[in-house]
């Protein structure tokens, strides 16, 4: 089955990697296991619940034309997560919105991401705040949602 979502996840990540505004924000493709103290998380395919399902992306597709080429849209699942070493939730809040303008902004710059025949945007966000160990957190979990021809 031809997709477009495993070089989407890819983009993302490279962008993350890339960023100079989030140097200090650790991107990552999927949930990883570390022992790293890191306090601030960009994670593409994953949504930043440990107790989750750990769906990374949907697809939907039909044909465009007669056969020759297949239209996808598709969901793609994306974590922000920051934690403060303290309990200022709103501080965690703010930062986790800051890094979602990052990744919102290579999108209004190039809804295609780079990427032929293909247009995204962040589609939807839901917001979990929780103390923790490492002090506030604050998950931003964003769907990046797009078309594109396969």
């Amino acid at each position: 089955m031809g997709s477009r979502v495993p070089e989407v996840i890819d983009r993302l990540v490279a962008l993350g990697k890339t960023d100079a505004s989030l140097t200090d924000v650790r991107t990552t493709d999927g949930p990883e296991m570390t022992e790293d103290a890191d306090l601030e998380w960009f994670i593409v395919g994953y949504d930043g619940d440990p107790n989750g399902d750990f769906q990374t992306a949907n697809t939907l597709g039909g044909w465009a034309g007669l056969g020759s080429r297949r239209e996808e849209q598709f969901q793609i699942t994306v974590a922000v997560i920051v934690y403060n070493g303290d309990t200022d939730v709103r501080a965690a809040r703010e930062r986790a919105y800051e890094i979602a303008a990052r990744v919102e902004a290579w999108f209004v710059a190039d809804p295609s991401i780079g990427l032929p025949e293909l247009e995204a945007a962040i589609e939807a966000s839901q917001l979990i705040q929780d103390q923790t160990q490492k002090g506030a957190q604050a998950v931003l979990q964003l769907t990046v949602a797009g078309r594109a021809f396969t």
